[in-house]
């Protein structure tokens, strides 16, 4: 682990490669897995006021599951999560010509309508954040369905942290990247040591 201010880094984010391969995996991940995307609790503020800006770029099966279950839910294990179409894929999911997966949310924003692109959970993956009292636990979390993305990761040489350069970015900001990159090339260093 590396330690950036009150944040604890897994070494896996340098070490592994990753590069989304959405033709190969069709954005699997938004369909798999047993709960929604995780939320912070302000981005579930942001659900609410967004969705009826959002709505008209869902699937019906999408509107009915948020306007039943809510804009957010809270899982199992007291998390709060997007909600699933009978317990499928992301409601704010979409499909597009090709029956890629792609998100509404994301959608909306990329024509104007939303200023909010998606969950950071969503534009971070594979990094999951776990937020401790005093620090923020960063890890590289290794699935299954995105074992192509790892092949197309490892064939461009491109390691997590600098295929979610703009994640990163856009969670932490431009100075905590820059020292992610320092750190980097310090871990590089010592490992080829």
């Amino acid at each position: 682990m590396i330690q950036i201010d009150d944040k604890l880094i897994s070494e896996d984010i340098f070490s592994e490669e990753f590069v989304c391969n959405l033709s190969k995996c069709k954005g699997i991940c938004c369909v798999e897995g047993d709960a929604g995307a995780p939320l912070d609790k302000n981005e579930t503020e942001i659900l609410e006021r967004i969705y009826p800006k959002i709505k008209s770029y869902l699937r019906p099966e999408g509107i009915t599951a948020i306007e039943e279950q809510g804009t957010h839910v809270t899982d199992i294990d007291g998390d709060l999560v997007t909600p699933l179409v009978n317990g499928g894929e992301c409601a704010y999911v979409i499909f597009d010509e090709k029956g890629i997966t792609k998100c509404g949310i994301e959608k909306a924003y990329e024509d104007g309508v939303v200023d909010w692109q998606k969950p950071i959970s969503c534009h971070l993956y594979p990094i999951r954040v776990t937020e401790y009292r005093n620090f923020s636990a960063i890890n590289y979390h290794e699935w299954d369905v995105c074992s192509d993305a790892c092949t197309l990761g490892k064939e461009l040489q491109v390691p997590v942290y600098k295929f979610l350069k703009t994640p990163l970015i856009r969670k932490y900001g431009e100075d905590f990247y820059k020292t992610i990159c320092e750190a980097a090339e310090e871990w590089e260093r010592e490992f080829n040591s």
